[in-house]
Parts: C-alpha cells; structure tokens; sequence
C-alpha cells in the first residue's frame, strides 16, 4: 500500500509540473478477443445486481484505478494527422423548420453525438437528450440540430425519451429540464428518482430483457450493454445501463447506448430477429487498452452490426465531444476507411450529418 501510494505521489507531481511522460501499455487484441469469446450466453441472463451495484454477469468489469487513469493522461497519445483532427461531420442547418414541412412518414434526424429524433407514426421517440455546450467538461465541437424549444413545439403526441445511463454525455439535466411536461421516460433501473426530482412523472424504469408496452402496437425493449455508471456525489454502478430496440409494426431500431463489445449481441438477434436500423457507439475507444472493456473500436462496431444481423447501420456518439484520446470525428473516418478497405457494402452504413433527416424503410413482408 505505501509502494502504491507513492507511486501515485509520484505521478501527481509529474501531472502538475506537466513534466512526466509515461510510455502506453501494450494491448493484446487477440487475448482480448479471445475472452470475449469465453462469455457463456446464460450469463446474459443471470442476477446482475448485489449489494446495491449492478454489475455485467458474464465477465467482471475492469477496474480502473487513480493509477491507471494518471497512466492514461501521462501517456502519449498516437498520432494523428491533421485531416483526423479537423475532421467533423457536416452540419446540415434548418433541422425544425424541415421537420415543419416534412410529409407523413418515418424518419430519424441526427441531433448530435448519442441524440437522435424518430418519428415512427404519429409519435417522436428521442434517445439520451443532450444539448448542452458541455458534457461536464468537454465542450461540444459540433452545434446541436435543434434546441429545446424545438422540442417543445414539435406538434406531435407523446415525446417518448430512452436513456442508456448516467453519464454526462447521455444524461443531461439541462436538457431534461426543458422537455414537455408530457413527456414520457423510458430508462434503466434505478434512474426512475433522477426524473421524478426533476418534475417528471411519465417515468417507466426497466430491467434488461424486459419489454414494455408503449401504445400503438409499439413495444420498447431494455436490453444488456457492457458498460457501467456513475455521476459525482453517486457511487459508481448503482443506476444500471442498457440499450434499447424499439419495436413498432413497420420498423425495429437498436439503439446501442454506450457499449464494450460483447457476445450479447448475437443473443439480441437470436430474440429478437429483423433489426431494421442499429444505432452504434463508435467513440472514446483510444487507447484501446483503457477503454476496450466499456466501448468498441470501429472493427468490434462492425462485427457487433453482423451479430445483430441488422439492415443498417447509423454511426453515433462522434463528431461532438472529444472523449477518448482520438479526435471528435476520427470514427466517422475511420469507419468510412474500413468500408473501403474491407470491401464492405456502403449502401449499408448510414454515416449521417447533424441536421441530416433520413426516411426509414419499411420492412418488406
């Protein structure tokens, strides 16, 4: 314990006089996957909630401690060149006066980072709202689409919310504030108090494989993530995180949350077959030996859109906050560089602008 706590004696000093460099760790990929692998699908399944923490059953999370974040920070990052620094994705103006005018029809419209607007029928859905400047501490490099009073002036029935988790870039209460009273709330286990103290009160808190039912024969599934929670002054895991599938007769969505890779995915569409739209997390994924438990790099993102045996894919979490050592929008290029590269079918990959609407296909009985 003393040899630790000098150690980090060391590297606080080395922080504040700016003066320490610290070579990164080696990261084995294949070990790594091979662990993945390892995961039994009836763990998916099991008890994931002790002692007031949740937890992922089927392969411990990885702590991280003061050290190895210090690590991380001390470290020198990877290059990149100044195309993956500059690059951003476009930002398409006029987002609500085209939703004034937009005809019948589904659509989903690109927010920003984890925030996406659907309409499926008569009814919006909206994923982890954040239109704030900061998440926290990061300062947004991409303006939001549209902003709350946008939101509040939709002319639709119910807005119907999903949260993923907790953290800062996908639990705003700035955001949460301004959403119509109407509002209803679909989040994980343990979320339910943040919205009612918020004034909330159309809050339906959802276990993982539980689906509820969210009127006009549209159902919302909470499913597993390989992620974890907290907030400040909230001790970590004690909320749980999730993604969601919406389910309704002309079209299903996945939306992903926040996400290592995991063989949860290939459950997911083993139950729940004919993925029409998967909403992937492809952020904060460098340096890889930091963040591979939590989130996935742009190869674990295809591989999980194979095992969800999803029609397409629509990128999300890149392009507003620099999170992870990589640039804003580095995944959306370098997701643009593997289709190429790996000779994969583009018409599948939905990479999307801010501001940008996209008609959704139906299924085709």
């Amino acid at each position: 314990m003393k040899q630790a706590g000098a150690h980090l004696f060391v590297l606080f000093l080395c922080l504040i006089s700016s003066g320490c460099v610290m070579a990164s760790p080696d990261f084995d990929e294949i070990a790594w996957r091979n662990k993945v692998e390892a995961a039994k699908t009836n763990d998916l399944h099991a008890p994931h909630y002790k002692d007031g923490k949740f937890f992922n059953p089927w392969m411990p999370m990885e702590e991280k401690s003061l050290l190895q974040l210090l690590k991380w920070k001390l470290s020198p990052a990877r290059h990149y060149t100044d195309e993956e620094k500059e690059y951003l994705p476009a930002v398409i103006p006029g987002a609500a006066t085209r939703l004034k005018t937009m005809p019948d029809g589904d659509f989903i419209l690109w927010v920003g980072h984890a925030t996406f607007l659907i309409r499926l029928g008569s009814e919006f859905w909206l994923t982890d709202p954040m239109l704030s400047d900061r998440a926290l501490l990061p300062v947004r490099k991409t303006p939001p689409a549209i902003n709350q009073e946008d939101l509040r002036n939709l002319g639709a029935g119910k807005l119907n919310v999903i949260i993923s988790h907790n953290h800062y870039d996908h639990l705003d209460r700035k955001t949460l504030e301004a959403l119509p009273d109407n509002t209803r709330f679909f989040v994980p286990l343990g979320m339910k108090e943040f919205l009612t103290n918020l004034g909330k009160e159309d809050v339906v808190e959802m276990d993982w494989w539980q689906t509820a039912n969210a009127g006009r024969k549209t159902q919302i599934v909470c499913l597993p993530a390989q992620h974890w929670s907290r907030r400040i002054g909230q001790p970590a895991n004690t909320v749980l995180w999730a993604s969601f599938m919406i389910v309704s007769p002309r079209i299903t969505i996945f939306f992903g949350g926040d996400s290592g890779y995991f063989i949860g995915y290939r459950e997911i569409s083993r139950r729940y077959p004919g993925i029409d739209y998967a909403l992937m997390p492809v952020t904060a994924y460098h340096p890889r030996w930091f963040m591979h438990y939590s989130h996935m790099d742009i190869d674990e993102n295809i591989d999980a859109f194979e095992d969800l045996k999803a029609r397409y894919f629509i990128p999300t979490q890149w392009g507003t906050f620099h999170l992870g050592d990589e640039p804003a929008g580095f995944p959306g290029l370098e997701l643009k560089r593997k289709i190429t590269a790996e000779g994969l079918d583009p018409s599948r990959f939905l990479i999307m602008d801010i501001g940008q609407v996209l008609p959704l296909a139906r299924k085709i009985d």
